[in-house]
């Protein structure tokens, strides 16, 4: 009889009691982040219907074809270890009926998650991931705020030199004449491609795009670009994205070949890394610190309505594993009710709204907005129904005078002060 060793299966590890610190820090700077921006914590399953996945996924994915857990239970059930969270969430909305809820429903989770890939630094098959996912909105300002919000988490754990990658991969109508140009352009090459990309040639071209081999890499640096074939829906609404990324002054670079690598995605895609200086570049290989997406077929591909969402995910091995030594556990914010409540008029009232919101967060003052509303009566009846005492109001005037109208909620008396100075007067109102 073979003897077996005494260890844990192949990809799969303990988080030993050394390593609970910087798990601990990391889930702390999370729930901050997400009581400052009225997220609800969801836990689903660690075992779903493979057919989820399948369906949301994506069948000829590497996550489904290669890295998925799959096993069949004694009443035969097809179940599988989840490899990634979004199409859980999605699973999650449509049973529960959340389209019945005030939307947008905005979750986040924290848990294991399963992939059998090969092992490698960062990479387990057993791993841990966080993610922040709104469902419920197509409006650009949220593509806009998941990416502020994941900036923001690695800013406060002290990560440094940060850069967002982000490409638009248009919707289904636009993406499948991209499909056509692309399929054309990799057959004439084919002969030169890797293995797995003659496969996904004949499946799905889009994940070339996806692919690091170096052979790869020299053809899809001169493949057709999808930016420059979106329709003109989606045109605008990476426009406005990007209007807002410059607006918030987050550092990104357009990376026209970005694509991810799961078939759900549409429209906004994105990747934040922490850039190495120059002297390291050589020698250290890139790794994605967050990826996420606008996914907004999703729901609608697993049987419910046609409901919009956007969403990231980042691995917690990989930020503890390059986290800098010796960096403090940071103090976890007990946000309350808040007090503030910011509401905008139009793209200018919007980009403005963003901004504030930031500052608001940077003092660690309570703030709550609604940006999917553009009725300002919906907005301040939203203000009232929380108890809010001062509603800050941006439209294109004050977005363009550089002033907000700040509403006192309980005697109605509106002032206008001066957007630099909105943070320093309401912290003195608070004090009184």
């Amino acid at each position: 009889m073979k003897r077996t060793r005494v260890q844990a299966p192949t990809g799969m590890h303990d988080v030993l009691p050394d390593q609970q610190k910087g798990f601990q820090k990391i889930q702390k700077v999370c729930e901050s982040a997400a009581n400052f921006y009225g997220f609800g914590k969801i836990d689903t399953p660690i075992l779903e219907q493979a057919e989820i996945f399948l369906k949301g996924v994506g069948a000829s994915t590497d996550v489904i074809e290669k890295e998925m857990y799959i096993l069949r239970t004694k009443g035969g059930d097809v179940l599988a270890l989840r490899p990634e969270g979004t199409a859980s969430i999605a699973r999650a909305y449509i049973e529960h009926g959340m389209y019945n809820l005030p939307q947008p429903v905005k979750l986040w989770y924290w848990g294991p998650f399963f992939r059998h890939e090969r092992p490698q630094a960062g990479r387990y098959r057993q791993f841990w991931q966080f993610g922040f996912e709104i469902l419920g909105d197509q409006s650009p300002v949220i593509d806009a705020q998941i990416i502020q919000i994941f900036y923001g988490i690695l800013k406060d754990l002290k990560f440094k030199n940060l850069i967002v990658e982000v490409n638009s991969i248009g919707c289904t109508h636009c993406r499948s004449y991209y499909k056509k140009l692309l399929s054309g352009y990799f057959r004439s090459r084919s002969a030169s491609l890797c293995q797995t990309c003659r496969k996904r040639l004949r499946e799905n071209p889009l994940r070339i795009l996806d692919c690091k081999e170096e052979k790869c890499q020299r053809i899809i640096r001169q493949a057709p670009q999808m930016i420059d074939h979106l329709c003109e829906e989606c045109k605008k609404h990476f426009k406005d994205v990007l209007e807002f990324l410059d607006e918030m002054d987050l550092p990104y670079n357009l990376n026209p070949y970005l694509v991810r690598g799961l078939d759900y995605y549409s429209k906004t895609v994105f990747e934040i890394f922490s850039q190495p200086k120059e002297k390291e570049e050589d020698s250290i290989k890139r790794s994605a610190l967050v990826g996420g997406g606008r996914y907004d077929t999703l729901i609608k591909r697993l049987g419910g309505r046609d409901v919009p969402g956007c969403g990231g995910a980042a691995g917690i091995e990989r930020l503890s594993g390059f986290e800098e030594e010796g960096t403090e556990m940071p103090k976890s914010m007990d946000y309350q009710n808040p007090q503030i409540f910011i509401a905008q008029l139009g793209d200018m009232g919007k980009k403005k709204g963003l901004v504030l919101v930031n500052k608001f967060k940077e003092e660690k003052i309570q703030v709550a907005e609604s940006f999917s509303k553009d009725s300002l009566k919906t907005q301040l009846g939203r203000a009232d129904k929380m108890g809010a005492r001062y509603c800050l109001i941006v439209g294109q005037r004050e977005a363009l005078e550089g002033t907000v109208m700040v509403r006192d909620m309980k005697t109605g008396k509106q002032e206008t002060v001066k957007m630099d100075k909105v943070v320093s007067e309401i912290k003195r109102r608070l004090k009184k």
